[in-house]
């Protein structure tokens, strides 16, 4: 029948394996219990009866259904009863299920032939009657499932009896292979549960704790005992265990994991408070039916202290590190005290400010203790508030300062008493926590000095609000190494600002003042600066008035910046000036100048300079000082000079404005073109041989000669103007000619457009401007005559001289005129050759030439008392303002100069 093949094992287990018992009461069927609290073999807890203290477990039993999550979920258990016949009377679902025979099949049958194999009927017989008889027995037997597998039962016979006193028995079968395998489970959580250092616990549905282990009541503070069926609230205060609960019923109902959640809570029998981390997970049972909550407890305390101090350590570095790349970016005082705010606000503190003494400011340099920048030895002497920075909406008062409110302003200036804090600090160089601050708002002020070089420079105050953790001895020193690196950028940046403060003094004195007066000229002039804070350059002009109602306009650039470069740039000012003294053309003023330039370098005038690839002589080279620097060239375009010396470079642009001719000539050294703007016309670049720049040597310069109209605008200015690092030159000249080309404007505001258009884009170098706008003499203010080599000729040039000065209202200077003018004609007559030019002047100054065709320069010597002549020079020199000759390309001109009757000085 099905039912013998369904129960014909393998043959892999032993036949029919089994005990009997006898109940030691001596009672069949019945078996000692388990005393209540008592442990089992495995070491699991078997609850005993409630106390009177505790609730009974059924109060939170359900109603017509079975506690979720039961055992029977997880393992196969079948029932079925056996009648006094010995035959099946009862046949379970489950057991229809674990043996699949139907119960059509077994109520009424031989249980040992159904349930067992042929071979073993006959002890399977035997040991049914002794059953019967009132003996338990339990054992294996192998089965086969309903899904066709093989599987071991262990079954438990237990006699019963019905009305009449009849015999018969009940019987349980369980699927051995899955109750060995629970068991084994639960010896593995056994394990895990009660030796793992970690404290584990688990709720139930009702959010009480049935299990924790040794562990977690180490923790806690309590015998493991004492915490059974106790709730969050029982053991964590209030805030905790109510963030607990919602943890535990949120996942009791979502089963969403909780991880690392972290409460703080006083354990009972434990001193302070502990930090806890928690997590939780849903116990699932069979069917995914939620049993409670599991969880996993750590304290974490000593961790979390750790952590914060690797997390202090770290943000530590962090302000330390930033501190190095941000403090000291510029060598400027005011912005080198506000990077160092940015950075400990509000990072380190919530408010601090950087006072530096005022002499500091100034440039003294006296040592510690003289009044100097280190102020009195009690460090009472006057400060200046340089930076403020606050993240809670203002800086407080300063500690112990009068009249705090005004000085706590940037700007400032105060003196602390000597007796404050600060004075301690600033005396003693050592940093200082005051024991209280006047505002109420501040729980902590720090004041720290900042020290360079041995040298007190000032002092940082820095003071956290309420609310934060008052400054420890860990804060000082972070603080102490802030402010450290900030002093030292500091003195940096005061050094620096007096040595740039120098060197603008130098430059500036080497420069003309104002606006210089010019014949035939409206001059204005501007000189600024680069706005970047850099150093001074080498950057300058000049108007030099000439002889003939002429000028010279200069405007140079040595390549480089520094102190050097201004100390050069004067030098070659200086030879500027007094070459064009000579009355020399423009290209052999820079062919001289060249010469100059390339002796500064070691004295001798010989210093020789190899080119690379050559830079561009114009639009292309850079301003450069080049000086030895480790045999490393300072510009890819050139080299050290052979002789290791230092190579000073220098661009000019040199213009000879004659007023009288309104004629211009120009010599270009590796300078930009002037720009020329006609009336009614756009400005344009002057087409003028660009040359190489002075110190190069061997350079031929070459002049071009331009007319210019009158009303036009001639100018004269530096690369700085037109170039920078972000807008390349043909932008920056376009953008000049645009700017020149507007309407109509006077010069002084033409100046002031045309920085204003270009400057805010550049201002990286040092800016050299000059306009010069020709204003042409009016026709009576020249009288040009030329006269015959012949002694009539004298008398001739006095009388055209007369006649000149009285046609136009001079007759003071007639007698003075008439008798020089007599001497210098009568010197061209007697040394000279050709033709005898007068030309008589007036603007200013009356200016008297004479020109003639002999080289030879006339020389003033001091005559002997028996010497008939040689006086002549010594009259024009006693009588004229000035006085001297100068070459022409055909001869020579004698020159004397005297001033107008309103502005000539009284003569005894």
């Amino acid at each position: 029948m099905p039912a013998r093949d369904a129960l014909s094992g393998s043959g892999a287990l032993p036949g029919l394996n089994g005990r009997a018992e006898q109940s030691r009461s001596g009672h069949k069927g019945r078996r000692t219990p388990v005393r209540g609290g008592e442990r089992s073999q495995t070491g699991v807890r078997v609850p005993g009866p409630a106390s009177a203290a505790e609730e009974p477990a059924w109060a939170h039993a359900e109603q017509g259904q079975g506690e979720p999550g039961s055992i029977y979920d997880y393992i196969r258990v079948a029932a079925f009863a056996i009648g006094a016949d010995g035959l099946i009377s009862q046949w379970s679902d489950r057991a229809a299920e674990f043996f699949g025979v139907a119960a059509e099949e077994a109520v009424g049958a031989d249980p040992v032939t159904v349930l067992m194999p042929r071979g073993l009927w006959r002890a399977g017989r035997a040991q049914l009657e002794r059953i019967l008889a009132g003996e338990e027995w339990v054992g294996t037997a192998p089965y086969r499932e309903a899904a066709g597998g093989e599987g071991v039962a262990e079954v438990y016979l237990m006699p019963s009896r019905t009305e009449g006193d009849a015999g018969g028995a009940v019987c349980l079968a369980v699927d051995l292979r899955k109750l060995r395998r629970i068991e084994t489970d639960l010896a593995a959580s056994e394990a895990v549960f009660g030796q793992t250092p970690t404290g584990f616990f688990l709720f139930d549905r009702h959010l009480r704790l049935q299990r924790v282990n040794d562990a977690f009541a180490a923790g806690i503070g309590l015998n493991p005992e004492d915490l059974h069926g106790l709730r969050p609230s029982d053991i964590f205060p209030r805030t905790e265990a109510d963030r607990l609960t919602v943890a535990l019923r949120q996942v009791l109902e979502s089963g969403e994991a909780v991880v690392d959640m972290r409460f703080t809570g006083p354990a009972p029998k434990r001193d302070g408070a502990r930090k806890w981390s928690v997590s939780l997970y849903r116990l699932v049972g069979a069917n995914d039916r939620p049993m409670g909550v599991a969880g996993q407890i750590s304290d974490v305390t000593r961790r979390q202290r750790d952590e914060r101090e690797a997390a202090s350590v770290r943000r530590n570095l962090a302000l330390l590190n930033e501190a190095s790349a941000h403090i000291g970016s510029t060598l400027d005082l005011e912005t080198t005290a506000k990077e160092l705010l940015d950075v400990v606000v509000p990072r380190f503190c919530d408010v601090a400010s950087v006072d530096l003494y005022s002499a500091l400011l100034t440039g003294d340099t006296a040592p510690i203790g003289t009044g100097g920048p280190a102020g009195p030895a009690d460090g009472a002497g006057e400060l200046r508030r340089v930076a403020v920075s606050s993240a809670v909406g203002g800086a407080p008062a300063v500690a112990g300062v009068p009249r705090a409110a005004e000085s706590a302003r940037v700007g400032g200036t105060f003196c602390y008493p000597p007796g404050s804090p600060h004075a301690k600090a600033l005396r003693t160089g050592r940093s200082v926590i005051p024991d209280s601050h006047p505002d109420p708002l501040v729980r902590s002020t720090l004041v720290v000095p900042l020290v360079a070089r041995n040298v007190v420079l000032g002092l940082v105050q820095l003071s956290r609000a309420k609310g934060s953790e008052p400054f420890d001895q860990r804060d000082v020193v972070i603080a102490q190494e802030l402010v450290a690196r900030a002093a030292v950028c500091v003195d940096n940046a005061r050094l620096y600002r007096r040595e740039h403060e120098r060197a603008l003094i130098l430059q500036r004195s080497l420069l003309p003042p104002g606006n210089p007066a010019a014949s035939g000229l409206e001059i204005a002039c501007r000189y600024l600066p680069g706005s970047s804070g850099t150093e001074v350059g080498g950057d300058w002009f000049d108007v030099i008035p000439l002889p003939g109602n002429r000028t010279a306009l200069v405007v140079g650039d040595v390549m480089g910046r520094g102190l050097r470069a201004a100390v050069a740039m004067g030098q070659l000012r200086t030879a500027v000036r007094t070459l064009a003294m000579l009355d020399l053309d423009p290209a052999e003023v820079l062919t001289a100048l060249d010469e100059i330039a390339r002796g500064l370098g070691d004295g001798s005038g010989t210093s020789q300079l190899s080119l690379g690839s050559g830079p561009s002589p114009f639009g292309q080279h850079q301003p450069l000082l080049m000086g030895r620097q480790q045999g490393v060239p300072a510009d890819p375009g050139v080299r050290e000079s052979s002789g290791g010396s230092e190579v000073y470079l220098a661009t000019c642009v040199y213009a000879v404005y004659d007023a009288v001719t309104r004629r211009c000539t120009i010599a270009n050294a590796g300078h930009l073109p002037p720009v020329l703007l006609a009336p009614g016309e756009d400005a344009l670049m002057l087409d003028v041989p660009p040359g190489l720049p002075l110190g190069v040597g061997g350079e031929i310069f070459e002049e071009v000669e331009v007319e210019l109209p009158d009303g036009a605008l001639l100018g004269l200015y530096t690369d700085g103007l037109v170039e920078s690092r972000k807008h390349q030159l043909e932008e920056g000249l376009e953008a000049f000619r645009q700017a020149l080309s507007g309407p109509s404007r006077g010069l002084e505001d033409l100046c002031d457009h045309v920085l204003g258009e270009l400057d805010p884009h550049h201002g990286e170098d040092d800016i050299a401007l000059v306009m010069a706008r020709i204003q042409a003499l009016p026709d009576e203010a020249v009288g040009d005559w030329r006269l015959p080599p012949e002694p009539t000729s004298v008398a001739r040039a006095r009388e055209l001289a007369i006649g000149w000065l009285l046609a136009r209202g001079l007759d003071d200077l007639v007698d003075t005129t008439e008798l020089l003018v007599s001497e210098l004609a009568t010197n061209a007559l007697r040394h000279g050759s050709g033709d005898i030019r007068l030309r008589l002047l007036r603007d200013t100054t009356v200016v008297c030439e004479v020109w003639d065709n002999g080289y030879a320069q006339p020389r003033q010597r001091r005559a002997q008392e028996t010497d008939e002549g040689g006086r002549g020079l010594q009259l024009v020199s006693l009588l004229a303002e000035r006085w001297g000759s100068r070459r022409t390309p055909k001869g020579k001109i004698v020159w004397f100069e005297l001033a107008l009757p309103q502005a000539s000085p009284s003569r005894a």
